[in-house]
């Protein structure tokens, strides 16, 4: 048994893993998944992930900034995603078995990266669903008030934003300025003021959002074929609806509309890349139900793939009817399907429109929910979770008490909490898992194809991505010049970080004769994710730091690949927790907040940096100075 970090788990011992009945690690009874799913279901869940949230909001900011020109947006992204799904199409065809992008990385990048991958996959489909939760609650409310059914405010809104509606309404009256005050704000600040409550404290939660999650998570709890049956009644139907509003809209569309194609430039296009990539997310969640799927060396390639074009289609046709219908200018709003329809006074076809969003977010709910619990379950087998993660129900045949736990943690802070930023961070996160498969792929030895499993094809990029690299720096030459002189900050790093990968890679590319669709997927992701900002690098940079804390304290010593540990782990531990300590103090001290409430969370933040940083400077210590003797 290995000490490293980054040991492998082979292909191999993968597969014999699931073919002796290794998937419970409860071994409770022979208790297993069961093989439900056919392409016809695995595409039809690509479309229920992807066909969500996104292209019912975010896709009205991005068409704000970008104007008709959005379109091409969709197709980068959709390449980029396309190159993506390839890759994800050929570990899923070598190692057909749940956990997804977590289990790709144990085989090619080794451990470490694996927990990290598994980590950021959390951000992808249990903190993504908080924010889906949030939207699917404000679609379901609008829903309602087209039937005069009104609920409580307080009861559809999280405390934070009553709060904080409440406060600034209190600061423009003081100052007069009443004009500020939105119906958004007055909404919310109506919640505050009807709320029951003790005192300062207000009963104020989002009840819908709640109930959402539980009934998704009891429809993924009892079984793969009742979840099955539910995605594909709900896809059909929101699909036809979808298709419905295309043709309607198209005979409502304006072609001046459309001029000029892109009124911001190639630049304001690429502002939606958050939005727009955030609309693709979830084709990637059907390769963790590899296990439950008749053929899944077959069938998942085709499903990824058919989705990810039938989902483009659809995006591109929406994007054309939506700039064409009204003016780009008009487009920043959280509702915009609806909202194009209202200003042609079709106002029937928005409340269809609000009737399918409710549909549509559900769906994504759904296929999150189901996702998550899989990937838990697969870090599970190999003891970088508790066992229990990976019981799987006697009678439903479903992986229970991980996914009892998802809906906790997706359905507590979707009471309580406003999460609007996750939509970057759930971009980002799922851009690095795909940077990371696209990755995998290039370590994996070639194979020959072989009959009924998907290969990818091999394309020699040994000149093809030199030219490429040329060709790109000639034509932005201008823009990568500007980067050096001096007058740019730290937004520009994390495009430093891919002009350096793009060197490496062609070089890498030229020598060792890489294969041309995964180096092109790697580059592609990697230079959306320059696309989200300094900032969301930082907040998911710290997300890392508390996975790999995490990691430390538990997956290391535990993980069924390194029963013998470092002799120095558990003491370099120890002082790890006083550094960490020490770090809360110093970050309070130093660098004291406006409130408590602050001063908790930089605390926080200090003691799994503090924790993470001694550990890393212990270890080095250690291993270079003491003897490696077997724990």
């Amino acid at each position: 048994m290995s000490k490293s970090i980054f040991r492998k788990k082979s292909i191999t011992k993968i597969l014999a893993d699931c073919a002796s009945g290794f998937s419970d690690a409860e071994h409770s009874g022979g208790s297993s998944l069961k093989k439900e799913l056919n392409v016809k279901d695995l595409t039809l869940m690509g479309i229920a992930a992807v066909v969500g949230a996104g292209i019912f909001s975010t896709i009205g900011l991005a068409s704000f900034n970008g104007g008709p020109g959005v379109t091409i947006l969709f197709v980068l992204t959709a390449i980029t995603c396309g190159f993506s799904a390839l890759c994800y199409a050929e570990f899923a065809s070598r190692i057909p078995v749940a956990g997804s992008a977590y289990t790709y990385a144990y085989a090619s990048f080794g451990e470490l990266i694996a927990w990290i991958i598994g980590w950021d996959l959390l951000m992808e489909y249990a903190i993504g669903n908080i924010a889906v939760a949030v939207s699917w609650s404000t679609y379901f409310v609008n829903l309602l008030e087209g039937f005069n059914i009104h609920m409580p405010a307080y009861l559809t809104m999280d405390y934070y934003s009553a709060y904080s509606a409440h406060e600034q309404v209190l600061e423009f009256t003081k100052s007069h300025n009443l004009a500020a005050i939105t119906d958004t704000i007055k909404q919310a600040n109506i919640a505050w003021n009807t709320a029951p409550g003790f005192g300062g404290l207000k009963l104020i939660a989002n009840i819908p959002a709640l109930a959402i999650v539980v009934g998704i998570t009891y429809l993924v709890y009892i079984g793969i074929r009742e979840t099955k049956k539910a995605t594909n009644a709900m896809v059909i139907l929101k699909i036809a609806i979808v298709i419905a509003v295309i043709a309607i809209g198209f005979f409502y569309v304006t072609p001046a509309n459309w001029h000029p194609f892109m009124p911001n430039g190639f630049g304001g296009v690429m502002k939606g890349v958050s939005g727009v990539f955030f609309a693709y997310i979830g084709f990637d969640a059907i390769s963790t139900t590899a296990e439950e799927c008749r053929d899944p060396q077959r069938d998942l390639p085709r499903g990824m793939i058919y989705s990810l074009i039938i989902c483009t289609v659809l995006y591109i046709l929406i994007a054309l009817v939506l700039t064409g219908m009204v003016s780009y200018k008009n487009l920043a709003v959280g509702d915009p399907l609806a909202y194009v329809f209202n200003q042609v006074h079709l106002t029937k076809i928005s409340g269809i429109i609000s009737f399918s969003a409710v549909i549509a977010t559900a769906s994504v709910l759904l296929i999150f929910q189901l996702g998550q619990p899989r990937i838990w379950m697969s870090m599970s087998r190999d003891g970088l979770l508790p066992k229990i993660f990976s019981k799987i129900h006697k009678k439903f045949h479903t992986p229970s008490f991980a996914t009892i736990v998802t809906g906790f943690v997706v359905g507590v802070p979707a009471l309580f909490l406003n999460l609007t930023i996750v939509t970057d961070l759930t971009s980002i996160g799922t851009l690095f898992a795909f940077v990371l498969v696209c990755g995998g792929v290039l370590l994996l030895p070639r194979e020959a194809a072989k009959a009924g499993r998907f290969h990818l094809p091999y394309i020699n990029s040994k000149w093809i991505v030199p030219a490429l690299f040329i060709l790109c720096a000639y034509f932005f030459r201008n823009g990568i010049i500007g980067l050096f002189d001096g007058t740019h900050n730290k937004d520009d790093l994390p495009f430093f970080l891919f002009i350096g990968l793009s060197a490496v890679l062609t070089v890498l590319a030229f020598v060792k004769n890489l294969s041309l669709i995964p180096v092109l997927g790697l580059l592609s992701c990697f230079y959306l994710m320059t696309e989200l900002g300094y900032t969301n690098w930082v907040r998911f940079l710290v997300w890392l730091v508390i996975g790999l804390d995490i990691y430390i304290s538990y997956g290391y010593e535990h993980s069924l690949l390194g029963e013998k540990i470092a002799p120095w782990h558990k003491l370099a531990k120890k002082i790890s927790l006083i550094g960490a300590i020490v770090s809360i103090f110093a970050v309070i001290i130093f660098d004291p907040q406006d409130s408590v409430t602050m001063d908790i969370i930089y605390g926080l933040l200090g003691f799994a940096l503090g924790y993470l940083v001694v550990y890393s400077g212990a270890a080095l210590l250690f291993s270079l100075f003491q003897k490696d003797k077997v724990e």
